[in-house]
């Protein structure tokens, strides 16, 4: 049954990973619980984490081909580009020094556990004692927004954190209102996830097994699917709700972690 094993991973990786709960963290405990094989795991993940990536690209197509053609004559256009690229850089430098390290010591369930509930409680603050709203518009994003939004973005080099999470409260810390936050994470989600699963995939690919196709192409096809959906669930959802709820949600999964385990 491992092929059920892989589309239920898939659904998981795909509703988790552009909402603020952490796709790490569920996919650690998910593969646990599930005892998809240690020898397969990294590369399984790889290709549904493309394909979750793949339902960004889909969803923003045409904004993002909009944005293409207008960079050669717009200056606003080139702007965001730049300042996407500037967030995505501080956790790309910091990923690529001590990714070794992190995922020797820190991908376990305990970890996991306390970070979701730590970030639960921050995101219960922030959206507390949050600053006034300053930006309503993408283009409205300043550089230094950027550069601080980036620097939030290494924090979900800790599994548990997630990079949703950690891109989206730093937005609204910078005076952004949450359906700007949240679409400024997904555009620096683009770099961010696809350089990583490109540049986990090139170290993969010798290992890559022939009978592992089906189920990789199972988990990147599910994982499109869920994710392309909690997409635009999501963005219809901040645009009249605020984020407590996936703060209590962190906090009772994180305490139900540790019992368990």
């Amino acid at each position: 049954m491992l092929w059920m094993k892989a589309l239920l991973l898939g659904v998981v990786e795909g509703a988790t990973e552009f909402l603020p709960v952490s796709s790490t963290g569920h996919l650690i405990v998910a593969a646990d619980w599930l005892n998809y094989p240690l020898d397969q795991r990294a590369t399984f993940e790889i290709f549904i984490q493309l394909g979750a990536i793949l339902a960004v690209y889909w969803h923003y197509r045409r904004d993002l081909l909009s944005l293409a053609q207008r960079a050669t004559g717009d200056s606003a256009a080139r702007a965001l580009v730049g300042k996407v690229f500037l967030a995505f850089l501080p956790a790309a430098a910091v990923g690529f020094l001590v990714h070794h390290w992190i995922e020797d010591h820190l991908f376990s369930v305990h970890a996991v556990a306390l970070a979701l509930i730590v970030g639960g409680v921050a995101i219960w603050l922030i959206e507390s004692r949050r600053p006034p709203v300053q930006i309503e518009r993408l283009e409205g994003v300043r550089w230094r927004d950027a550069l601080w939004i980036g620097i939030a973005q290494v924090a979900s080099l800790f599994p548990g954190v997630s990079r949703a999470a950690a891109t989206i409260m730093g937005g609204l810390l910078c005076g952004l209102g949450r359906p700007t936050a949240t679409q400024f994470s997904f555009y620096l989600a683009l770099p961010t996830l696809t350089v990583a699963s490109l540049y986990s995939l090139l170290k993969a690919a010798g290992h890559i097994g022939s009978g592992e196709a089906g189920n990789l192409a199972i988990g990147f096809i599910t994982a499109f699917v869920s994710a392309l959906a909690v997409i635009r669930v999501f963005l219809r959802f901040v645009q009249t709700h605020d984020f407590k709820p996936f703060a209590y949600y962190r906090i009772a999964f994180g305490l139900l972690l540790l019992w368990i385990s």
